[in-house]
């Protein structure tokens, strides 16, 4: 077992740390072939993708969901949350799992890292899919275009507000924010309640608001620039977008025309009556979407 209890859970898989760039990562694996990396998003650790970690080893892939630095078992840096370097840690890790690529699958923040992955580092991404993230680009025009679409992004750029209003195991901030942006009756108490833990661990939550905040404050500097023009290069890795109908953080207004950022074929889906978190809300249905789209050996434009 590796990492704090409340964030390596029992489970079929095995628990273990790898070193990228400088820092350790925590991850959760469990079956052998080709490698699917699973990336959380916030405010959550690798336990979100608990109903897939099985499911991906049973259909013969080779599962590792990871902690992104800053969050549950990883190691919570003082800095390196920009998007280009947290893909970078991304494509660190694929290479110290022994891997050429992988088949990247990332939700919300996950999903934001996978996408700049992909652009920036073409040949780690076998296929990719992301869940409730809309492209970089569409979601920095949302940013300044349309700040009620992108309300959470902007609630957190103060200084140490943020911080304080998610302090200790017993804050219900991360609890709201999953029962707001998911689907009415869910998550329930024991899921919460283990997110919560999660988030109290060390400065979970500093990390978590820089995130949020080089993504806002980026965009007018010189670094914001460069990674603007590096996001317009077409995605050339087989794309699966999925999109909970119902989903209160980001809408499917704003994930959709995605594509246009695709230059392989790509493949939209709506998890019907799902949220912001289609792979634990309706983790049946996703999956099945997953695994059909995997199996598929020429996705659809």
């Amino acid at each position: 077992m590796s990492g704090p209890s409340e964030i390596a859970l029992d489970g079929p898989w095995h628990h273990r740390t790898v070193a990228a760039r400088g820092a350790r990562f925590h991850l959760a694996e469990q079956g052998e072939g080709p490698l699917v990396l699973l990336i959380h998003g916030f405010p959550q650790f690798w336990w979100s993708w608990r109903y897939q970690i099985p499911a991906l080893a049973e259909a013969g892939y080779r599962a590792v969901a990871l902690d992104l630095r800053g969050f549950g078992g990883s190691d919570h840096t003082p800095r390196g949350y920009d998007l280009p370097a947290v893909a970078d840690d991304i494509a660190s890790i694929i290479a110290s799992l022994g891997a050429r690529d992988a088949i990247v699958v990332g939700h919300d923040w996950g999903g934001l890292v996978a996408w700049t992955l992909a652009a920036y580092e073409p040949k780690s991404v076998r296929r990719l899919a992301v869940v409730s993230a809309p492209h970089p680009l569409r979601l920095r025009a949302a940013v300044l275009k349309r700040p009620d679409r992108t309300r959470q992004l902007w609630t957190m750029q103060p200084p140490w507000i943020p911080e304080r209003t998610f302090r200790g195991a017993s804050s219900s901030r991360v609890d709201a924010l999953l029962h707001a942006w998911a689907a009415p009756g869910w998550p329930d108490l024991p899921t919460s309640m283990t997110y919560r833990r999660a988030f109290a661990l060390g400065n979970t939550a500093y990390c978590a608001a820089e995130y949020h905040r080089w993504f806002v404050r980026s965009i007018p500097r010189t670094d914001g620039l460069r990674y603007r023009r590096r996001m317009l290069r077409p995605i050339v890795a087989p794309v699966l977008q999925v999109h909970g109908t119902v989903d209160k953080c980001f809408s499917v207004a704003l994930a959709q025309g995605s594509s246009r950022y695709v230059q392989a074929p790509y493949r939209w889906r709506l998890i019907e009556d799902a949220g912001h978190f289609p792979q634990e809300e309706s983790p049946d249905r996703f999956t099945d979407e997953l695994l059909n789209w995997l199996d598929d050996p020429e996705p659809d434009r």
